[in-house]
């Protein structure tokens, strides 16, 4: 009978052409043998084993970032995992890798890590110098093998360290566990060259930061140099021209108060009219008083002794020098003494001096009183008369020579209003609580304030 006539028959191929069944396909075992799935399940179960190794070769090269030394522990303990080992070295060769720790690692029975070497048996221990050295360590009979293997970590071409591992009797060495170990030895190799490439970098990040901070601390220091140096060169300016405007007013103007004096008495000795007298008095006083602020003036444009003394000592000093005799002067300092810059120093002295000035020269005052608060966020001067000044005439007058521009007029006024906005603070005048004028001054302490005068 042919296949035509029996239609929902099949007729099998003609013998050599044959397809292989799809597990067959798939597998590679040839489902006809009756050791099929035996062998099935061996190549199952080497599956899983490689598929769980490579799983935990991943989880210990993840360790990278956190050094050498628990990335060789965790290959180690990687390798006896896959193994079932009874012992396991991961050594590396002395000389390679210098900057990976530890050199090697031992692990016992049940994942024991030994530290003490003299406590493993020899064959461990030979075999760790073999691995150190960099031997190959062959020559091992058949039957070890299959108990007994040797994978060397190789990096660019050269042996850079090896594992060395036995596994019990029931439990032997076959193809796959080799391939596992060689992509084990791979990747631990890249590893750990990693490892020693991101310790450098960050030793390097650490240097480079250091010398960082070295150079702004040299560039700090620089530029304070300079500005002391900027600082030096202004004040000798400032004191050149201090002592060239003393000898002019000591060779002129002073001369000629003092020649007018000279006239006025001599313009004395000749008249008889009271009132005359009287009226040449008074000019001769005030010529014995503008001679005596004169040389008050001179004297503290050559006073170089305060250029080391601070604020409150120069107070003092000021206080105690050249004063009219009718004048008497009080120093008050409270608070606890901050650090000021040296220019800012020398301006609320010279503040203080052009008010004390303006006292003795126009205030009839008989009392001043300077007081200088340090306070948590500011310096406060101020300098109180009991004179006659009127507070809100000295701000039109500071006002009105402020819009006139320089002129010889109320320079005083200017100066100080001029002196307190360079150093961000304000000048203020007001009524004084012993009845006169009180020029005040705000300056903060290492900060900037808002400037005004009132």
């Amino acid at each position: 009978m042919t296949a035509a006539r029996f239609p929902g028959r099949r007729t099998p191929p003609p013998t050599g052409l044959r397809t292989r069944p799809d597990l067959d396909a798939l597998t590679g075992l040839r489902s006809g043998k009756p050791s099929f799935y035996p062998e099935y399940r061996v190549n199952a179960e080497r599956l899983r084993r490689v598929i769980v190794a490579l799983d935990r070769i991943s989880a210990a090269l993840v360790r990278t970032m956190e050094g050498s030394e628990a990335l060789v522990r965790a290959v180690a303990d990687a390798a006896a995992d896959h193994l079932s080992a009874d012992w396991v070295i991961l050594g590396l060769v002395e000389g390679e890798l210098p900057d990976a720790l530890p050199r090697h690692v031992v692990l016992g029975p049940d994942g024991v890590e030994w530290a003490d070497l003299g406590l493993v048996p020899d064959k461990v221990r030979r075999h760790i110098a073999l691995v150190q050295a960099g031997d190959a360590a062959s020559g091992h009979s058949g039957a070890e093998h299959r108990s007994h293997v040797h994978v060397p970590i190789r990096l660019d071409g050269r042996t850079v360290g090896g594992f060395v591992a036995w596994t019990p009797p029931d439990r032997e060495i076959d193809e796959t566990d080799h391939s596992v170990l060689r992509i084990l030895a791979g990747q631990t190799a890249a590893a750990l060259q990693n490892c020693a490439l991101l310790d450098r970098s960050e030793r390097l990040h650490a240097r480079t930061a250091a010398q960082a901070e070295d150079l702004r601390a040299r560039n700090d220091e620089l530029t304070r140099a300079q500005q002391e140096l900027g600082a030096a060169r202004q004040r000798e300016v400032l004191d050149n021209e201090r002592h060239r405007i003393a000898r002019e007013l000591h060779d002129s103007v002073t001369q000629y108060a003092l020649s007018a004096g000279m006239h006025i008495e001599l313009c004395r000795s000749e008249i008889s009219d009271p009132n005359l007298l009287g009226h040449l008095d008074t000019a001769k006083d005030l010529t014995r008083r503008a001679v005596e602020q004169l040389r008050s003036a001179i004297y503290a444009l050559n006073d170089d002794d305060h250029a080391d003394k601070d604020l409150p000592s120069m107070l003092r000093q000021l206080s105690a020098v050249h004063m009219p005799d009718e004048l008497r002067v009080e120093v008050a300092i409270g608070g606890t003494p901050a650090v000021l810059p040296h220019e800012h120093e020398q301006s609320l002295f010279r503040i203080a001096g052009e008010a004390l000035f303006n006292t003795a020269m126009h205030a009839s005052a008989s009392r001043a009183v300077v007081r200088l608060a340090y306070q948590t966020e500011r310096v406060r001067l101020s300098v109180s008369d009991d004179g006659g000044a009127s507070p809100d005439q000295i701000r039109r007058t500071l006002r009105a020579a402020s819009v006139r521009g320089p002129s010889g007029e109320h320079r005083g006024l200017v100066n100080m209003d001029a002196r307190a906005r360079e150093m961000g603070g304000t000048l203020r005048f007001r009524r004084s609580r012993i009845g006169g004028l009180q020029v005040q001054v705000d300056v903060p302490i290492g900060g900037t304030a808002g400037m005004e005068v009132s």
